[in-house]
C-alpha cells in the first residue's frame, strides 16, 4: 500500500507560501516534490520546520517561474543547483534533481538530471531520501518509509561509497541515530564509519561543530556517544570527552523536564580543553566565552539565596543556570536545594547600582583611577549587604571616604 500524507492534518503544506511555491513549480506541467526533512518529520507526525523542494527544473527555470508568480527567487547555492523562494518572507530551498560527477570528501561536484533515482541515490541516508508531492503522495525509491517506521538509520547504497563523498555523513550518522535510531546502529552503516574516521580531518571546524551541537540537543544523546566512543570516533572531536557527566546532565534534563542545551552539554562532555576545544571547533566568542566559564563555575548546593543573588549580580542569570545545573546533575542528592536555587532565576531583576562617577566627584573626589576604585569598593559593599543601601546611605559613605 501507497504512503500518503493528509494536506488537511500538515498545515505547513496547506500554508498560502507553500502552496504559491508548488503552484509556481508546477504550472503548465512542471514537477516539483517536498523532499528531505519536511517529510521524514511529517510522517513521524513531528514539527516541521524548514522545507526543502526538489524539481527536474533547472535553476533558471525554477527563477523564470518565481518570479512569474510574484514570488522573490534567490541564487543562494546557484553552483550546487539551489534557488531560495521567498514567499511572504518564508523561504524555501528549491534545488534541481543532482547526480555526483566527483567528490572529495568534503564537497561534491553536481550535473543535473531529470531522474529522481539518482537524486536520491545520492543522498545519505534512506529516510532523507523520500519525496512528497504537493497533494500527499510519498515516493520511496530507497525504502526509507520501512526504515523510518523501524528507526533504523541506514545508508542510502554502499555506506562506504557514501561517506567517501562527505565525511561529514560520519557524525551525521550518530547525529540522526541519536534523533530517529532504535536499538543498535546499523552494522554496516558503524563498519564503514568506523574505517573511514581519519577523514573526518578533512571537514572544517564549523562544518563538525554544528553536526556535534545538533547530536547533542538530542533527548537522550549518551547511548550514541558511547558507541562513538567505542569506534574510536567521539576522542577525534572531543579529546577529553567524559561521558559519566554528560549522561548525568541528559538524565536530569529529563527528569526535571529541563530543554536540552547543546552548549552546555558539550561543557559536561568536556571538562577538560574547553578553549582548545572551541578554537579548533571555530566557536563564536560568546559561545567560547560560555563554554570556558562554565567550566570554572564552582558552586556547592548550600549556596544562600543571598549569595546567590550577589552571584546572578555579578555573572548573569544564564552563568548561574548553567552552574546549578551542571553541578546538580553531579549531585542528585541535594536535588531540592538545586530546585531552589534554579527557580527563581528567570524571574530575577538586576538592581542599578546607585551611585556613579558624577557623584564621586561631586564628593571631592579628583577625576581618575580614584573614582573607579573607591566606587568599585561601594559597590562590592553595597553587593555584600544584599544590595539593599540606599542612594543616601552610600553617599554618606561616599563623602567618609572623600574626606
Amino acid at each position: 500500500m501507497s504512503t500518503r500524507l493528509d494536506p488537511a492534518k500538515q498545515s505547513w503544506m496547506r500554508a498560502p507560501e507553500t502552496r504559491a511555491v508548488m503552484v509556481a513549480l508546477t504550472a503548465g506541467g512542471g514537477q516539483a516534490r517536498f523532499v528531505g526533512g519536511a517529510v521524514r518529520n511529517a510522517l513521524l507526525g513531528e514539527k516541521v520546520t524548514d522545507i526543502d523542494i526538489a524539481t527536474p527544473l533547472v535553476p533558471d527555470e525554477v527563477t523564470a517561474r518565481l518570479q512569474k508568480a510574484g514570488l522573490q527567487a534567490v541564487p543562494t547555492g546557484i553552483e550546487h543547483g539551489t534557488v531560495t523562494a521567498v514567499a511572504n518572507g518564508k523561504p524555501f530551498e528549491v534545488t534541481t534533481l543532482r547526480r555526483d560527477v566527483s567528490t572529495d570528501g568534503r564537497r561534491a561536484v553536481v550535473a543535473y538530471t531529470q531522474d529522481w533515482a539518482e537524486d536520491a541515490g545520492r543522498r545519505d541516508f534512506t529516510m532523507n531520501a523520500l519525496y512528497a508531492s504537493a497533494d500527499g503522495e510519498v515516493f520511496d525509491l530507497t525504502g526509507g518509509v520501512e526504515d523510518l517506521k523501524a528507526g533504523h538509520v541506514r545508508f542510502v547504497g554502499d555506506p562506504a561509497t557514501r561517506i567517501r563523498e562527505d565525511y561529514l555523513r560520519i557524525l551525521r550518522l550518530f547525529r540522526f541515530h541519536a534523533w530517529y535510531g532504535k536499538g543498535a546502529i546499523d552494522k554496516a552503516a558503524l563498519a564503514a564509519v568506523t574505517a573511514k574516521k581519519a577523514g573526518l580531518k578533512k571537514l572544517s571546524g564549523e562544518r563538525v561543530q554544528k553536526e556535534l551541537l545538533k547530536l547533542l540537543a538530542a533527548r537522550d544523546p549518551g547511548p550514541t556517544l558511547s558507541e562513538m566512543e567505542k569506534a574510536g570516533i567521539l576522542f577525534e572531536i572531543v579529546p577529553q570527552a567524559s561521558l559519566d557527566r554528560l549522561q548525568a546532565l541528559a538524565r536530569l534534563d529529563s527528569e526535571e523536564h529541563l530543554p536540552a542545551d547543546a552548549i552546555l552539554r558539550l561543557a559536561a562532555l568536556a571538562p577538560k580543553g574547553a578553549e582548545a576545544l572551541a578554537e579548533k571547533l571555530k566557536f563564536s566568542n560568546a559561545d567560547r566565552e560560555r563554554l570556558v566559564a562554565i567550566g570554572s563555575a564552582k558552586i556547592s548546593s548550600d549556596l544562600s539565596p543571598q549569595k546567590a543573588r550577589a552571584l546572578l549580580y555579578q555573572h548573569g542569570p544564564g552563568w548561574l543556570k548553567d552552574a546549578v545545573r551542571l553541578h546538580w546533575a553531579a549531585d542528585k542528592q541535594h536535588a531540592t536545594q538545586w530546585r531552589a536555587l534554579l527557580q527563581p532565576i528567570d524571574t530575577w531583576q538586576r538592581p542599578k547600582f546607585p551611585l556613579d562617577g558624577r557623584d564621586a566627584m561631586a564628593a571631592g573626589i579628583k577625576e581618575g583611577p580614584g573614582v573607579g576604585k573607591i566606587l568599585g569598593e561601594l559597590e562590592r559593599w553595597w553587593i555584600e549587604n544584599d544590595f539593599k543601601p540606599d542612594r543616601a546611605t552610600l553617599l554618606a559613605r561616599l563623602t567618609s571616604k572623600a574626606n
